[in-house]
């Protein structure tokens, strides 16, 4: 069935009125099979599997409900949000699911951030309690602190009889991405979010309960704690997270060692592996196929992949606001270049760019603005305390998120770019405006531009286009510096360019893709 045929509305099966993501991936889990491996944490790869972290679902059950219970008596509610910095450690998942096990609204946040970055996110979220390291400096605020032997001490309480009585459309967990004003915006999703995964299951993984799934990723990143945690519990699968230190090397020897089944990556991880590693020493018998998001998959990547492992790589594209909603899955046709068709029941479509009152969708062929029915259990509940950026996603029934598409007569999706100036940076979404402020307050630059450029095939980075105060302090070195102290590392320009001016229009508007077109002609 081709997208714009599909009926307006999700068409798949709808939660049930009380619904606990926490309950849904390790109560049922727990019942089924409470002896089975749920969680196998690895720090080091070298050595033999059985001294690794290994968790039960009877035990990951009663420890997140044991966490659940010393939140509250800790003086938690339900709805309350919770800050998480901690460092890739087990500990971190343990609390994002006893949080959503009390119906306390957990906020994962990267260990990447600044310590400025952190206390945005602490403050706009209004978060009661913050759980962190203390490698992190405590932002400043009246959140109550956790260290890490806080949270060690809440898996001792006695654990809740149950799980919190949560709705479906209950408030479930936070995340912050990056905002067309320059501020990161926090994205409110339901407890129902796990749900509104499932699609992806046979969509996109193929997934079974005796699936061994490696992620790349670590634990504060949305992507591990869906794609590596929420979905294999919910599949009653094993899932394995490395937390050494990471070198391309040790993923094809975790993937024999554990004899994982699945692997999800981003595509730049995957190139590094064909690069660095050697393959032809590695036992794959197991493995049956990659997943890849974050990125696009280039058909170079996914031919080389294949020639070098026999095996296939299955490429998704979502976003922060519904996690992913297209892609191709093991009984799909691969088409080099498609991310692959809407996921069995999600109602996706294209809408007119230019008149936000057209809102039927497309034809085949016709790009449009990617849209989503907001009747889908996995898109969010909105952006928090952000009405009016809301309102402007929101196209009568349709969300829609920015992308440009294409849909051809199979179904299949073409991506076109975006229609706003948002980069995609090592997997997570930047706003470019974001960093042009932090470049701003540098002493010596009058004004800049950012964009994302190519540097070579399949390999794009952030460039910051500065105009000097005075032309001869042209010092990149510094301007580096200077964003690395306020910007989390995967915001970092990674190329600095000294210009006379910059490419505005009539009406002053920065034309950034004007920036990027003028770097690939000098580079030419």
């Amino acid at each position: 069935m081709k997208p714009n045929d599909l009926p307006q509305a999700f068409s798949g099966a709808l939660p049930p009125a009380k619904f606990n993501m926490a309950r849904y991936c390790l109560g049922a889990g727990a019942e089924r099979a409470p002896e089975k491996t749920a969680l196998i944490v690895v720090q080091d790869e070298t050595a033999p599997p059985e001294n690794a972290e290994q968790w039960t679902y009877g035990q990951l059950d009663e420890t997140v409900r044991r966490i659940g219970a010393g939140l509250i008596v800790a003086g938690l509610k339900p709805g309350d949000r919770l800050m998480i910095r901690l460092p890739n450690t087990s500990a971190y998942a343990l609390l994002f699911f006893g949080a959503l096990a009390a119906g306390i609204v957990p906020l994962p946040a990267s260990s990447q951030l600044t310590t400025e970055e952190a206390n945005f996110l602490l403050v706009d979220s209004g978060a009661q309690a913050i759980a962190i390291a203390d490698e992190f400096d405590m932002p400043t605020g009246s959140a109550v602190r956790f260290d890490e032997r806080d949270v060690a001490a809440l898996m001792t309480h006695a654990p809740m009889a149950d799980y919190a009585d949560t709705n479906a459309n209950d408030p479930g967990y936070l995340v912050y991405t990056s905002g067309t004003s320059g501020q990161p915006k926090g994205v409110l999703h339901a407890h129902r979010a796990a749900w509104g995964r499932r699609p992806m299951y046979q969509g996109w993984y193929g997934i079974g309960s005796n699936d061994v799934v490696l992620h790349a990723g670590a634990f504060n990143w949305t992507y591990t704690l869906g794609v590596g945690l929420t979905d294999p519990w919910a599949n009653g699968a094993t899932t394995v997270l490395f937390t050494g230190e990471k070198n391309v090397q040790v993923w094809p020897h975790l993937l024999e060692r554990y004899q994982a089944t699945l692997f999800a990556a981003v595509p730049s991880l995957y190139r590094q592996i064909l690069k660095y590693c050697n393959l032809s020493g590695v036992d794959l018998k197991s493995f049956r196929h990659g997943l890849t998001a974050g990125e696009a998959l280039s058909p170079n990547l996914l031919e080389n992949w294949l020639a070098a492992t026999g095996t296939k790589l299955y490429e998704a594209l979502g976003m922060s606001e519904c996690s992913t909603y297209i892609s191709t899955g093991p009984d799909m046709e691969i088409r080099e270049g498609s991310p692959g068709k809407p996921q069995p029941g999600r109602c996706i479509a294209t809408l007119d760019v230019d008149d936000a009152d057209k809102n039927q969708p497309l034809a085949p062929g016709e790009i449009g603005l990617l849209a989503i029915h907001r009747s889908d259990p996995g898109l969010m509940l909105g952006y928090w305390n952000r009405p009016d950026e809301a309102a402007l996603v929101y196209r009568g029934d349709w969300f829609v998120g920015g992308d440009l598409a294409r849909f051809d007569e199979d179904g299949y999706l073409w991506y076109e770019g975006r229609a706003d100036d948002v980069m995609n940076a090592m997997g997570y979404r930047v706003s470019p405006l974001e960093v042009e402020t932090v470049l701003g307050t540098h002493p010596n630059i009058a004004e800049a531009g950012v964009c994302e450029v190519d540097v070579r095939a399949d390999v794009s980075v952030i460039a910051a286009f500065v105009v000097l105060k005075d032309p001869g302090d042209a010092d990149a070195a510094s301007i580096l510096s200077h964003t690395a102290r306020h910007l989390a590392t995967y915001k970092h320009p990674r190329e600095v360019v000294f210009v006379e001016t910059l490419p505005r229009s009539a009406n002053g508007k920065l034309l950034r893709r004007e920036l990027a077109k003028g770097f690939a002609n000098r580079h030419s």
